[in-house]
């Protein structure tokens, strides 16, 4: 796994030993990121919800975000957080936030441009974590939210004031962007 463009280009992130944690692959990764790009600016504030490896948190810094909230639960992930953001030289950008995603989500105390969602495909998070995000009233007008998603299980095209935008599929994998209802 490596960093496909920007600042970091060509690092390689470490990964776990075994398969409990899931990094987007870098087909999907740079797929979501020809998507988002005109919304990445040096002056976008990110959160990776759970941020497993901070494979796409870093990525976003790399490509200019100005801030990363990375976001786990899980020891071993924010082990690997913290070692990836050490090694791409990015800890005046990132803040780690240890915890259950959705007092993590509660825990930001800015506007967040951009939100992205890639939990673990079986365990149901993602309409959670829309939730999370819509009561924290943190996303940032014109903002938006990618959940990365088992392609089969489907998102609803609306949800809670959000509206899809984009819906991708690439294999297994889909991709819904959404934003705020105009």
């Amino acid at each position: 796994m490596r960093i496909i463009a920007g600042e970091f280009r060509g690092r390689r992130l470490k990964t776990p030993s075994d398969y409990s944690i899931r990094p987007t692959s870098d087909k999907v990764k740079e797929a979501v990121f020809s998507i988002i790009m005109p919304y990445l600016s040096e002056k976008t504030v990110m959160m990776d919800v759970f941020s497993g490896t901070g494979n796409l948190g870093l990525e976003a810094l790399s490509r200019g975000a100005s801030r990363v909230y990375f976001s786990d639960v899980s020891r071993e992930s924010l082990h690997l957080v913290k070692e990836n953001i050490r090694m791409c030289g990015a800890e005046d950008r990132s803040i780690v936030l240890s915890g259950d995603f959705r007092s993590n989500i509660a825990r930001v105390s800015e506007k967040v441009d951009i939100y992205l969602l890639d939990p673990p495909y079986a365990d149901g998070y993602i309409l959670p974590a829309l939730d999370a995000i819509l009561d924290s009233g943190k996303l940032a007008d014109g903002g938006i939210i990618v959940c990365e998603y088992e392609h089969r299980d489907g998102l609803p095209a609306e949800y809670g004031g959000l509206e899809a935008f984009k819906d991708k599929r690439y294999g297994k994998t889909g991709v819904m962007i959404y934003r705020k209802k105009q």
